[in-house]
């Protein structure tokens, strides 16, 4: 085993593969051909003696080796990135929190944490992504991310079976909603029962299994007529708005709902409960990464007050 030649092009090619999933999005990313993503990481291979990577159909996962060698790279590659900045004289004392999110956290949660700590601590500069929670879960083990606000759905299983396990931290608790446009029949009550939901037009989009659509309301006994692909949330409540179809929404969102969107509780059927998750690595947070945890703690109290 010998680490002396390893070029930092490599580590930082591993460390974008193990974050991806898939030797080809980290090709995408990086803008390298497939091929050459697949070199750099067999010369790491070669110089570990080790299979760093095992290879899947729907993708790549890390073997034991691999996370030894993820959890080196990400300290190197953050300590030369941060040697970086310092020389291009970039200000580090108030030190940069990477924080990822899912996508409808971005609509009240989000901003409110991020203005708290510009408020109280403008030295802390915050960077950020969009990303489902399996993507967010890769780039906190690749270290490309040092929070993550996560969802989760019963069981409430853990995000992923790597080692050592996640810190994980519920941010709320509440059950999902139903966004229905304000002239439609349904939007005359409070509540619905899920017997009125057949037949309806859904605005949504693809979730991570091709099964599953994010916007139709789970556990529907038809198949779900999809009038809207859409990803972007705020996008579906205006199309709802203009009275497209429905969509479900968590009800963390229910105060960023615009004009047009009336959001009523859905009775009968199982409860469906989602979570939202702070989720980090284990060990010691930096202190500006803690203001950023608390910040969001506290924005879940006001977007979530206790029932």
């Amino acid at each position: 085993m010998d680490f002396t030649d390893v070029s930092l092009v490599a580590l930082r090619v591993f460390r974008e593969v193990a974050e991806r999933g898939t030797f080809t999005a980290a090709a995408t990313a990086l803008g390298y051909t497939q091929s050459a993503v697949s070199r750099q990481i067999a010369t790491l291979e070669r110089a570990a003696g080790n299979q760093l990577l095992e290879r899947r159909r729907e993708g790549v996962a890390l073997t034991d080796a691999g996370q030894v060698v993820l959890r080196n790279a990400a300290t190197v590659l953050d300590q030369i990135d941060a040697t970086a900045r310092e020389l291009a004289g970039l200000p580090v004392a108030g030190g940069t929190v990477r924080l990822g999110w899912f996508p409808s956290a971005g609509a009240v949660l989000l901003p409110r944490a991020i203005s708290a700590v510009r408020r109280t601590h403008p030295a802390i500069t915050v960077t950020t992504r969009e990303g489902s929670t399996p993507a967010l879960v890769r780039a906190l083990r690749a270290g490309t991310t040092d929070l993550a606000v996560i969802a989760s759905a019963p069981p409430f299983r853990p995000p992923d079976a790597e080692s050592p396990a996640l810190k994980l931290e519920t941010l709320a608790e509440r059950s999902l909603r139903l966004a229905v446009p304000t002239g439609h029949p349904l939007a005359a009550h409070d509540s619905v029962d899920v017997a009125d939901l057949r037949g309806q037009r859904w605005i949504a989009g693809p979730a991570s299994s091709s099964e599953l659509w994010m916007g139709v309301w789970p556990g529907l006994d038809e198949r779900p007529v999809i009038a809207h692909t859409v990803r972007d949330w705020l996008a579906k409540l205006q199309l709802v708005a203009a009275g497209a179809g429905l969509t479900t929404i968590s009800a963390s969102m229910a105060s960023a709902v615009p004009p047009g969107v009336r959001v009523v509780t859905v009775r009968g059927g199982p409860q469906e409960l989602r979570r939202t998750i702070l989720a980090r690595l284990p060990g010691r947070m930096t202190e500006p990464t803690a203001l950023l945890a608390a910040a969001l703690r506290a924005a879940a109290l006001e977007v979530n007050p206790p029932l």
